[in-house]
């Protein structure tokens, strides 16, 4: 449809268009529908989004205010007379029931102060009740119900006419199959909504794309749009999706039914689905009768909007009063009742300048993109993780290149795409290095991995990233030991290794700036507390590849000393719980090499703790005495390891795998081969996160 010299062009007229007016009101708006249409084209078509959400906002007011200016330059095609464009031809297409219309935007107090004074004047009263919910940023969807079953899912497509994606929309779990509505006098009812994803489950399909060489996907809002377009909806079904439902658009009474109570406002609507067992923000609903009061919850909401399970890009500020709402009414774009107070910007456009590459704890080089500084969700960001060669080679990114850039929560900034149709030539391939950056070693890549890595034991780089690992929280916990310690140290030779951290020459350290007698103290104090740590930290601690916290657990309930794993061979290790060909073949390696074996004596004549005098015991008190655990999927209330603890502190033991050992299975979000496993055993005690928190409250 458009070619890619028109792709240029109409990107560089939008950044014209957003700093200057042209003089002429005619030829603006021709400009302006041109590049709506187009930014239309590349989000719902093609999903590959060339302007920013705040970009695109402030075109379409721009456009919206010349035409309320100018009546004489509406025209039938414009984007303000209809929503936004764009089917995919994968799936049948329907209607809605009644026209998903989109939302006005407000960026500040004083946009939503306009809003308010023209709601008061169309109700014609002076006061009004607001309801204010989150703005979630997922895939617009309508779901609708036929005599309290659910007969049909489509996406919002054009407004007017979806995709019936209702297989893949019967795969998430929180929107019911059926439901007690037909007690309520409801024959049909139209209800829209948004399909999300966990902040938790997303970073964990990332993580597990990562570590197979897949690029990772945008963001929450991508992902949930794009799983819910995949044709098979047992793929669908693994993805964990969500779904807040947030509008009742249309219902139908049966003969001589009353109306249910509460269907008067969108308050008590949402209430009301709740209570039959919809995913609606019913908690999170607020009620307002004044502006102020609106935005200052405005304002107090984006301070948190971080804190909540999945991504919210706003706030959607509502009349209750559904008979408010008909008499207002709508244009063809969007409710006079309704209308969204987005958030700051966490996505724009910057320029990659260079490439510098960084070396981590076990060799891994990772390219890491120098931009542009740009402002995005209240931060500058400067640098960007590339991940590994595979998605720099996958996105097809270049030095010079104009490329958009998204932050999502506390998330590190991520390159979503190059915008390759403003490339004139001039841009440079990214080189990745045959040596390390840092000792200059020869790099390795293994056939079975996207990371090139420096092999090199000695590299400088690594032996700081080791010693800052070491010290940290989940393994020794030596407080005060940071990573800005840790290099300061390095960088004056007062520590050089990970046994030196218990050999520091004192009276250096206080020769250093900032060092004074309390933080000495309070460091050496917790260096000696660190001597008597459980096995598993130390083993967690030396940094073995793919060994985390739980294998750790696993390796150190086998063995009475640490130094029993010199012997042990890849075919003892694999008959542990949850210990595979890979993990096994890392441990071997790591126990094999004289210099970790020299710095394990080491640690041992400098009384660090080696034994496990609990070898194959299980505490027996404690309310949890004699019951195993496994936690598999996605905790949402706290850390994996944090409920191991807590499953230990009270007598219970965690497993690596599931086997008839397993007494319970603790599934969160996205619980996969574990789960099957489990019920095909049909012995092991499956708890969702809640039900687990009952047992060991209640115990």
């Amino acid at each position: 449809m458009y070619t890619k010299q028109d792709e240029q062009r109409l990107y560089e007229q939008a950044k014209q268009l957003l700093s200057s007016n042209v003089a002429d009101a005619g030829r603006q708006a021709d400009q302006l529908r041109e590049v709506i249409n187009y930014a239309d084209w590349k989000y719902y078509v093609q999903s590959d989004p060339a302007l920013s959400d705040f970009e695109y906002d402030s075109l379409f007011k721009q456009l919206k205010h010349l035409e309320d200016k100018y009546p004489e330059l509406v025209t039938a095609d414009s984007p303000t007379q209809r929503v936004a464009k764009g089917l995919s031809e994968r799936f049948p297409t329907v209607s809605h029931l009644v026209p998903m219309l989109s939302l006005d935007n407000t960026y500040n107090a004083e946009d939503l102060t306009d809003w308010d004074r023209r709601c008061r004047e169309l109700a014609g009263t002076d006061t009004i009740e607001y309801c204010v919910e989150p703005k979630y940023d997922g895939a617009s969807i309508s779901i609708i119900y036929d005599n309290g079953h659910l007969s049909r899912g489509a996406t919002r497509g054009d407004g007017v006419m979806g995709e019936d994606v209702t297989a893949n929309i019967r795969q998430i779990k929180a929107i019911p199959l059926s439901a007690e509505l037909v007690k309520q006098g409801i024959s049909q009812i139209e209800i829209r909504g948004e399909i999300v994803i966990h902040k938790s489950v997303f970073e964990a399909i990332n993580k597990q794309r990562v570590a197979e060489g897949q690029s990772p996907l945008a963001n929450p809002r991508n992902a949930a749009s794009g799983t819910l377009r995949i044709l098979d909806p047992a793929e669908v079904k693994k993805r964990g999706l969500n779904a807040i439902l947030y509008h009742i658009s249309d219902y139908t009474l049966n003969d001589g039914a009353q109306r249910p109570e509460g269907l008067n406002t969108h308050y008590g609507s949402l209430q009301w689905l709740y209570s039959l067992g919809f995913p609606t923000p019913a908690k999170e609903m607020k009620r307002f009768s004044h502006i102020e009061d609106v935005i200052k919850y405005c304002s107090e909401f984006e301070e948190i909007r971080d804190t909540l399970a999945f991504e919210v890009d706003g706030l959607v500020i509502k009349v209750n009063e559904f008979a408010l709402q008909d008499k207002m009414g709508m244009t063809s774009h969007h409710p006079r009742w309704a209308v969204a107070y987005k958030f700051k910007a966490r996505q724009a456009t910057s320029k990659l300048r260079r490439v510098e590459f960084q070396v981590g704890r076990v060799g891994t080089i990772t390219p890491v993109a120098k931009i542009d500084p740009v402002h995005i969700g209240g931060v500058t960001v400067t640098s960007v993780s590339l991940f590994n060669e595979d998605v720099v080679r996958e996105k097809d990114l270049r030095i010079g290149d104009t490329v958009l850039v998204e932050r999502a929560g506390d998330v590190i900034p991520y390159i979503v795409k190059p915008l390759t149709e403003l490339r004139n030539g001039e841009e440079e391939p990214i080189v990745f290095p045959k040596t390390c950056p840092a000792c200059n070693s020869e790099l390795e890549k293994q056939q079975d991995e996207a990371a090139w890595r420096c092999i090199n034991i000695n590299c400088p780089v690594q032996v700081v990233e080791r010693m800052i690992h070491f010290a940290s929280k989940d393994a020794m916990d030596i407080r005060s030991m940071g990573n800005a310690n840790v290099q300061k140290f390095f960088e004056d030779k007062i520590l050089l290794d990970i046994p030196g951290m218990y050999h520091i020459d004192w009276d250096r350290v206080q020769q250093l700036g900032g060092f004074g007698e309390k933080s000495v103290t309070n460091l050496k104090q917790s260096i000696e507390q660190s001597k008597v740590q459980p096995l598993n930290r130390l083993i967690f601690g030396l940094g073995i590849r793919h060994i985390g916290e739980t294998t750790a657990k696993t390796l150190a309930s086998a063995v009475s000393d640490i130094t029993e794993f010199y012997s042990w061979d890849i075919e003892k290790l694999s008959m542990l719980e949850d210990i595979g060909p890979k993990v096994a073949t890392s441990v071997v390696d790591f126990f094999a090499r004289p210099e970790n074996r020299a710095m394990i004596e080491k640690l041992a004549a400098s009384g660090v703790n080696l034994k496990n005098e609990h070898k194959g015991q299980m505490k027996t008190d404690g309310e949890l005495a004699g019951k195993t655990f496994l936690f598999t999927g996605t905790l949402s209330q706290f850390k994996r390891s944090d409920a191991e603890a807590r499953v230990e502190a009270m007598g219970g033991a965690i497993l690596g795998g599931v086997s008839s050992k397993l007494n319970y299975l603790v599934a969160g979000t996205d619980a996969g081969s574990k789960l099957e496993k489990a019920k095909k055993l049909g012995t092991v005690n499956i708890l969702t996160e809640q039900e687990f928190l009952s047992l060991i409250e209640g115990a």
